[in-house]
């Protein structure tokens, strides 16, 4: 049976749940934004909206289980990184976990905000609507669509870069690299 907690050696239960789930909510989230700017915006194009909606509602969701996450990191032990990676590696590993955490605040963040400039009230998962936090700006709202576009990108190279380091490491070097993170 799988330890709850992490240990010095592997994950525990509650990291890779949060892991696991964070990755299929943000990965479909990064599809779904690709996917609902390609649509055409004429007209009143109830599809594009209604997928819009649940980009939002979703990506608060990251938020909320990002806090979730942070707390059980900062108070919980982190494994090991496996003992014969070279120094690069190493820092370009936390690298990437720091960019992923950061990236996981600022576009959901840079969403809000560029919700808040459009004077669109943004609700979370219909439970109660968030406070806008910037009054309504046209320009601003087109300069953070920019933003939030070029963060999504940079957090699916990312994405690629993390998934494609883990197989190497499962497949080419043959260590627990990410055996650790599995159930």
């Amino acid at each position: 049976m799988m330890p709850i907690e992490n240990t010095e050696d592997r994950y525990g239960a509650v990291a890779i749940l949060l892991h696991w789930s964070m990755a299929l909510l943000i990965i479909g989230l990064a599809a779904l934004g690709l996917y609902m700017v390609a649509l055409p915006d004429v007209g009143f194009n109830t599809k594009k909206i209604t997928l819009i909606l649940y980009h939002k509602e979703f990506g608060l969701l990251v938020i909320a289980l990002l806090a979730v996450r942070l707390a059980w990191r900062v108070t919980h032990i982190l494994p090991q990184l496996v003992a014969q990676l070279p120094d690069w590696q190493k820092i370009a590993a936390r690298f990437v976990h720091l960019s992923f955490y950061a990236l996981m605040f600022a576009l959901p963040m840079t969403g809000w905000l560029m919700s808040s400039a459009a004077g669109i009230p943004v609700s979370f998962l219909g439970l109660f609507t968030l406070p806008d936090l910037l009054p309504h700006d046209d320009y601003l709202f087109q300069r953070l669509i920019d933003i939030h576009k070029w963060f999504a990108y940079v957090l699916i190279l990312f994405i690629f870069v993390h998934v494609g380091a883990a197989l190497r490491h499962h497949f080419v070097f043959k260590d627990d690299t990410l055996r650790k993170m599995l159930p």
